[in-house]
């Protein structure tokens, strides 16, 4: 059965390895894990069990980029899919959706984020899933190299849909994190498919250059490159360049174009459709050469990318693996280049420590809970800008909150809703009846119309309810307002998320829970230096780079030499250090420190001049109390960005009184 439909839908005349276990674990009914490598074939065990599950799959995706390009394979293939995502229109997430509840849609393809809306809850809970599919799987650990809160979620959001399977694709998973992963999915070890992070055609080369001469050893290999595949079969050589920040991929890009090399920089600070178009060249081949932060790669299903080059440290070893699985797709020998030195080091820790919330934070968010009653209601960005905590740690944080019993979440809805009439309120009120009739008058009455808007008071609606006899809940006011919008009598909008907790244990000692609650970041914090050091080491062992990899993924099929790696060709790196700086005992604290004091006295923000405060000023690492006070301006920010995060919050913590 699975083989004819391989052949008659999808082209292949076989299962590449791994894909059959999975996809025979899914059609028989159970829960799944696949660990393959970047390009082996992952999407295809969720794929082609849909056409064979009773009801909808439904993929949870963290990126836009990934939804379009498999989407894309989907509809080419006849296959009927689609997705709902920030980039539409209200219609054609509508029309997307009504489509689901006729059945005409056998994949629909979300973000996590998508979950919270109570508008598309309520939708989703009315249509049978016979599936959950949750790729980039890695991102529900705490372990992972990419956790991300919102994931923890998703085994709660299974049970709430009541979808009886689940599916987890992953690339990049030690085995700590597939046991957590499996754990929070009931997922039996049998059913867990990992194939092996060896590949024998990537050329693993660690050949460190000093920061200065680096521009121009990359230039001078990529020449030697194209020269050597001109020499040969005269194919292109299709190069992806990985660095840390946006301003060197515009820096590199254009040395590159100097050097006689076609190159195009690719980041998040471009816009959308510019995005897209450097995306399609390269899939086109009109374009060969990417000088890219990781936001690009990310859904590039191109099987002839010949390099893979690190102009800067990746950001971990999973980074990495990712990274370089994009080359040599097709099977065919392909280059994997790491020139970095210790110089962009710091960069890394500063991501890290920028993302450790500081004790007061933590404290205020808590003092916030005990102060809310039985019931916290709360927006993200509101509270972040009140801890001075960052909004994927503040959302570690609330988690954190949950998994130690003290609050449970509810729900989330929009604050804010608010509607443009498009015919005369009088004719909308009178296309209903009795009890219905009364209830959309009371909607009108209840709304402030400013020009043509209407703004929606929820709590006037409430009072009015009372008064008048109707059920005027929130569910049964959204639903109607859907509704209206169905029918196009009137276009609706929603802002300002508000996520709902329910308050367990109010009677908190929230001295005792805020140092918990920060020895637990102070140590997810070491963790995660000590894994920009383990990177270090692998990069410069005397060992196998292809064994050492395939180990630290916990896979020992890889061969103990590779030939294929510097290390097997006896040229182990020693990776360059920095420039040497002038003594941090040699700078002034009040020339740098003078005018943040006074800024946050000016505008009377009580926030402690603790060490971590000073050091993210000085090292340049924005945080939400340094954008609504405008620290950028002042002169001592960033003025230390080049030395050791931790030797400057020692030498803050000297000064701070």
């Amino acid at each position: 059965m699975i083989d004819d439909t391989l052949r008659r839908l999808f082209g292949y005349a076989d299962f590449r390895l791994g894909q059959r276990p999975v996809i025979e674990a899914v059609i028989a009914g159970r829960s799944a894990a696949a660990i393959f490598p970047t390009g082996s074939g992952k999407s295809l065990c969720y794929q082609l069990p849909a056409l064979h599950l009773p009801h909808l799959t439904l993929v949870i995706s963290p990126l836009l980029a990934l939804m379009q390009d498999q989407l894309a394979f989907l509809n080419r293939h006849g296959i009927a899919a689609a997705s709902i995502d920030s980039g539409q229109s209200r219609d054609e997430a509508a029309a997307v959706m009504a489509a689901v509840e006729r059945g005409e849609i056998r994949i629909l393809m979300i973000s996590v984020e998508r979950l919270k809306n109570e508008r598309f809850r309520a939708f989703i809970r009315r249509v049978p899933i016979s599936l959950m599919v949750v790729d980039e799987a890695h991102c529900i650990s705490e372990w992972g190299h990419n956790f991300r809160p919102d994931y923890l979620k998703l085994p709660d959001y299974q049970r709430e849909f009541a979808i009886p399977q689940a599916l987890l694709l992953t690339a990049t998973a030690t085995p700590r994190v597939i046991d957590d992963m499996c754990e929070r999915f009931a997922i039996a070890a049998g059913d867990v498919t990992a194939t092996g992070f060896y590949r024998e055609n990537l050329d693993l080369t660690v050949a460190p250059v000093p920061a200065d001469s680096r521009p121009r050893a990359l230039a001078s290999w990529l020449q030697q490159q194209r020269m050597q595949q001109q020499r040969g079969d005269g194919s292109p050589f299709p190069t992806i360049i990985y660095v840390t920040l946006q301003q060197t991929a515009e820096r590199l890009a254009a040395y590159l174009g100097k050097a006689g090399i076609s190159a195009t920089a690719y980041h998040a600070g471009l816009d959308a459709e510019k995005r897209e178009a450097i995306q399609r060249d390269f899939m086109a081949g009109h374009n060969d050469c990417i000088v890219a932060t990781i936001a690009f790669g990310m859904g590039i299903d191109k099987a002839d990318i010949r390099a893979v080059v690190h102009f800067d440290l990746p950001k971990s070893i999973e980074n990495y693996s990712q990274e370089i699985g994009r080359a040599g797709r097709d099977g065919r020998s392909s280059s994997c280049l790491m020139l970095a030195g210790h110089d962009t080091l710091g960069v890394l820790e500063t991501f890290v420590y920028g993302d450790t919330p500081e004790h007061h934070g933590i404290r205020r968010v808590i003092d916030e809970l005990r102060g809310a009653g039985p019931r916290w209601e709360l927006t993200l960005n509101t509270l972040s800008q009140h801890a001075n905590i960052r909004p994927l740690p503040l959302k570690t944080l609330l988690v954190q909150l949950e998994l130690r019993g003290i609050i449970r979440p509810r729900h989330a809805y929009f604050a804010d809703y608010r509607f443009k009439l498009l015919c005369e309120p009088e004719n909308l009120v009178a296309r209903f009846q009795g009890e219905r009739q009364a209830f959309v008058q009371a909607i009108l009455d209840a709304s402030h119309k400013a020009r043509t808007w209407h703004d929606l008071d929820f709590t006037r609606l409430e009072a009015l309810g009372r008064e008048r006899g109707l059920d005027t809940t929130r569910s049964r006011v959204i639903t109607a307002l859907d509704y209206f919008v169905d029918k196009g009598w009137l276009e609706l909008q929603s802002r300002q998320l508000t996520e709902v907790f329910e308050v367990l244990s109010p009677d908190i000692d929230p001295q005792a829970l805020s140092n918990e609650l920060h020895d637990y970041f102070r140590d997810k914090e070491a963790a995660e230096i000590a894994r920009l050091h383990a990177m270090l080491e692998l990069f410069e062992s005397e060992r196998c780079l292809s064994r050492r990899l395939a180990e630290w993924f916990g896979d020992d099929r890889a061969p103990e030499h590779c030939g294929h790696c510097s290390a097997c060709r006896g040229q182990p790196a020693r990776l360059p250090r920095g420039p040497e700086r002038e003594p941090l005992s040699t700078r002034q604290p009040d020339a740098l420190l003078g005018e943040l004091r006074q800024r946050l006295a000016d505008q009377g923000d009580d926030h402690p001049m603790t060490p971590d405060l000073l050091a993210r000023f000085l090292c340049g690492i924005a945080t939400p109390l340094f954008t609504r006070i405008k620290a950028r301006q002042l002169p001592g920010f960033g003025a230390l960005e080049g030395y050791p995060y931790a030797d400057v919050r020692d030498w803050a913590a000297h000064h701070a009184a």
